[in-house]
């Protein structure tokens, strides 16, 4: 069968002008008897639509084989910032702001200023909308990378630097609203900070805790007063914990029970609080106990005493140099042998930390009678082992005191009473 052609079709195929597909459209609407200006709105339309195609071509290109071949060349790179230009979307972030910049340059083609209207201005008006929003996106996500960036930096690391890369954000937002509500209602944006200079006493009042906030970051981080991991107390408001987070308004801090607390930056410049962190970096931890003497058991050291501590395999060591430093006729005491054989155990210790100042020394007598504290500092920091210590020495403290016929003071219990 031979395929005919209508020949009103053909005769419409054959007039059609070889210059542009508009310049048909607009000759077909005239002769169906289209006013010319319906035949330029639709026009205007249709080149729109052109445009609108054409911006989301161009962010296809970039997205789908621009960034592909960058992605490949930053892996072979052995630098390590470049791959955060792709972890907090940078790169894709800057190629959105190809649709509004193509659209915001191309508009105009399809709608000449003669031409203009509520309608256009709106279009126009968005997309400018749409460009300051596109920018504050990518923006954003470079100050996420600077700053991340920023505390991978051994001089930086672990400070509280987050409150700062908040803030920056924040005067981000701002000013981009300032644009935003001056493109809508079609005014400069130096009139729009004029009104705000006015309510500056309302604005302070909306955004305290974050200008406070922001004061306390930059004093903690330029004084070198806190940093993430650090362990901080504060009993008055029952803080006691790890410090993971310092942000605009909040401080993040995990309790050893694994719960979370937060308080705001402000309070640790207002209030004094406890940061633990040096006692971990100088690599001891203080022991700082005490014990009472019942001072009705002390008494001169006799050579039964002495001879019997000298022959006791728990204090011979001790003895031996305790005689070789004595000076001679000097008189001792029970109380002081004891407390030099204690001295000698903790500085022969294994795990007590030597570099340290360690001493054994008597405190005020009171009422519950004689005490004599321990201080020493633990080698191991970590808080299991450094218990450990403090029990073993503890304890061995009140086995030993029967050698020296000492007894150790405790209130009377129901069962002494009863005896």
């Amino acid at each position: 069968m031979e395929h005919t052609t209508d020949p009103s079709i053909a005769e419409h195929v054959d007039k059609i002008p070889s210059n542009s597909i508009i310049e048909w459209v607009n000759t077909t609407l005239n002769k169906w008897g289209c006013s010319t200006h319906t035949a330029d709105l639709i026009d205007e339309w249709v080149l729109l639509i052109m445009i609108i195609l054409f911006a989301f071509a161009i962010d296809v290109t970039l997205r789908q084989v621009v960034l592909r071949l960058v992605r490949k060349v930053v892996q072979r790179t052995k630098a390590s910032w470049d791959d955060m230009l792709f972890e907090h979307n940078v790169l894709a972030r800057m190629c959105r702001i190809a649709i509004p910049l193509t659209l915001y340059a191309l508009l105009p083609l399809a709608f000449p200023n003669e031409n203009h209207n509520l309608l256009t201005t709106i279009m126009q008006r968005g997309v400018e909308v749409y460009i300051v929003i596109s920018f504050v996106r990518f923006f954003s996500s470079l100050i996420e990378m600077v700053f991340e960036i920023a505390d991978k930096r051994p001089s930086l690391h672990g400070r509280p630097i987050k409150g700062l890369m908040q803030t920056c954000q924040v005067v981000l937002i701002c000013v981009a609203a300032i644009l935003i509500i001056a493109i809508i209602i079609d005014k400069s944006p130096a009139m729009l900070l004029t009104g705000l200079g006015a309510s500056a006493a309302v604005l302070m009042l909306i955004f305290q805790n974050s200008i406070l906030g922001l004061v306390a970051g930059i004093q903690l981080s330029a004084n070198k007063m806190l940093k993430v991991g650090d362990w901080i107390s504060m009993p008055k408001h029952g803080v006691d914990g790890t410090v993971e987070e310092v942000a605009l308004t909040t401080v993040k801090i995990r309790a050893w029970d694994n719960t979370l607390q937060t308080i705001p930056p402000n309070l640790l410049i207002s209030e004094p609080f406890d940061n633990w962190q040096a006692m971990f970096d100088s690599g001891g931890r203080r022991i700082k106990r005490s014990l009472n003497i019942d001072m009705t058991t002390i008494k001169f050291a006799d050579s039964q005493l002495i001879e019997r501590l000298t022959t006791s395999e728990y204090t011979a060591e001790a003895m031996n140099n305790i005689e070789k430093n004595t000076a001679e006729g000097a008189t001792l005491t029970n109380i002081d042998l004891f407390m030099r054989v204690m001295k000698h155990y903790i500085a022969t210790h294994p795990r007590v930390k030597g570099e340290m100042i360690s001493m054994v020394r008597q405190l005020q007598p009171t009422e519950w009678g004689l005490p004599i504290e321990i201080y020493c500092f633990s080698a191991d920091t970590r808080w299991i082992y450094y218990e450990g210590l403090q029990a073993e020495i503890i304890s061995h403290i009140v086995a030993l005191a029967p050698y020296f016929d000492l007894k150790l003071y405790q209130a009377p219990s129901s069962y002494d009473l009863r005896a």
